[in-house]
């Protein structure tokens, strides 16, 4: 499709940068990508997304936006308290940018909706704030043969991955999720809001790189970040061949979602 004259303005800055160009900005308005929770990570995500033109964006939450968010969710204002996520979202991603289709989806990830809600999409960023949904986003997406960014963050510090078909999965790295006396929640602990949008940047980012082909992915590692150092830290981690979702002998065949969602009953 050829670019109008708004849109080339729009993305100028793409549109001259080395490795972007004309043939990148259309891959990414012709591109969908699903995000999973529009809070902390969420936020940056989206609006990044949106600004760099990606075509269509879901967004999957079934929470409303509360005051407690607005320390960290930036895609939420006060005048959206009492909100549903996800209309506030569409509506601030609309008024970013008009080209983006927004899809909304109010309800949570579950294991009876995670493959159709996944199957439509490129690439699938998770943004929850709880172990059982970054499992169920892994496995669907291990599963579909999607692509996707799985992060985390807590106190000062945060992580994320990226996950690519035949690359190594969340479950490679971290093969069951930790038991629930082990997990702090952000409502327990607190998080510096900063840190949402370094993570849900760098989730963007990633989704970014994916779609138009560009760099090296953050596949086959886990990029840990702390704020109080400034410390960076790359962990490589290949392919597991005894991991159970896609190891040689696999014994996770369907989604199955874990029990345990902390920071979904202490928001």
């Amino acid at each position: 499709m050829e670019l109008t004259h708004e849109q080339r303005l729009r993305y100028n800055r793409h549109l001259i940068l080395d490795g972007m160009g004309p043939e990148g900005q259309q891959r990414l308005l012709r591109s969908k990508v699903l995000l999973i929770g529009a809070g902390g990570l969420g936020s940056p995500a989206a609006l990044y997304l949106a600004a760099a033109g990606v075509g269509t964006i879901g967004i999957v939450d079934g929470d409303s936006v509360s005051l407690a968010n607005l320390q960290r969710q930036v895609l939420h204002t006060t005048a959206d308290i009492g909100q549903p996520k996800v209309d506030s979202a569409s509506r601030h991603i609309a008024a970013l940018n008009p080209d983006v289709q927004v899809r909304t989806y109010q309800c949570f990830l579950a294991e009876d909706n995670a493959a159709e809600l996944i199957a439509d999409y490129d690439f699938a960023i998770d943004g929850s704030d709880n172990f059982a949904t970054k499992y169920l986003v892994n496995d669907a997406c291990v599963m579909a043969g999607k692509a996707c960014s799985i992060g985390g963050i807590s106190r000062f510090s945060g992580q994320l991955t990226t996950v690519v078909p035949g690359g190594a999965c969340y479950r490679c790295l971290f093969p069951e999720p930790p038991a629930a006396k082990d997990v702090e929640t952000c409502a327990q602990v607190g998080v510096l809001g900063s840190i949402a949008g370094i993570l849900g940047t760098l989730q963007a980012t990633e989704c970014i790189k994916y779609l138009t082909g560009m760099g090296d992915l953050l596949s086959d590692t886990l990029l840990t970040f702390d704020a109080l150092t400034m410390r960076w830290q790359r962990i490589e981690a290949g392919r597991s061949d005894g991991c159970a979702l896609c190891g040689k002998h696999p014994t996770i065949t369907e989604l199955k979602e874990y029990a345990f969602k902390p920071c979904s009953k202490k928001r």
